[in-house]
């Protein structure tokens, strides 16, 4: 597999609470990658949370640091990547996100209110209508989700080791191995 990707990132969209944090890990051992998770690197590099973030920089302000964060990481290779779900909304971020494999993990709402309905950690959650936000969220960014190489839906009561393996499964069918000369 390895081979395969030849050292082509991984970059893992969807919503927040659909696992990107908890796949990747799983993924980048299976592949013999590293691992970031991108609000990590924001909050390590501007030693503050995404709270913070939001709340001193506000959406736009963090977004802009999101893609710059993104645009060093898009350097490097041999990683698998989870990114935040906002990640999709700006323009310029695809042209990064390009340089790899992109895999949309598309879960239910209803998981994923299930999964965030106690996390206080997510700035665009703090709604009293969380279901109503995340249903309204994913209708926003679905059209661009839908533009990842690989669009795996998660169905209720799979681990992230299945989820990792059938992703292991299906990136062949949308590589291309190189001629060889």
């Amino acid at each position: 597999m390895s081979s395969l990707l030849q050292g082509v990132n991984l970059y893992l969209i969807g919503m927040m609470g659909v696992g990107k944090t908890t796949v990747g890990p799983l993924l980048a051992k299976h592949l013999g990658y590293g691992f970031l998770d991108l609000d990590g690197v924001i909050a390590k590099a501007t030693d503050k949370s995404i709270n913070q973030l939001f709340a001193e920089e506000g959406e736009a302000g963090f977004r802009q640091i999101e893609s710059d964060v993104l645009s060093q990481v898009c350097a490097f290779t041999k990683l698998t990547i989870a990114t935040g779900g906002g990640i999709v909304l700006r323009r310029e971020n695809w042209g990064y996100l390009h340089h790899g494999l992109i895999v949309w993990l598309d879960v239910p709402v209803e998981l994923i209110y299930r999964r965030l309905a106690e996390d206080t950690t997510r700035p665009l959650l703090q709604d009293a209508d969380l279901k109503g936000k995340l249903r309204s969220l994913l209708e926003q960014r679905t059209p661009l989700y839908s533009q990842a190489d690989l669009h795996i839906t998660v169905q209720e009561g799979e681990t992230p080791e299945d989820i990792a393996n059938r992703i292991i499964e299906v990136i062949p069918n949308v590589l291309k191995p190189q001629a060889s000369h």
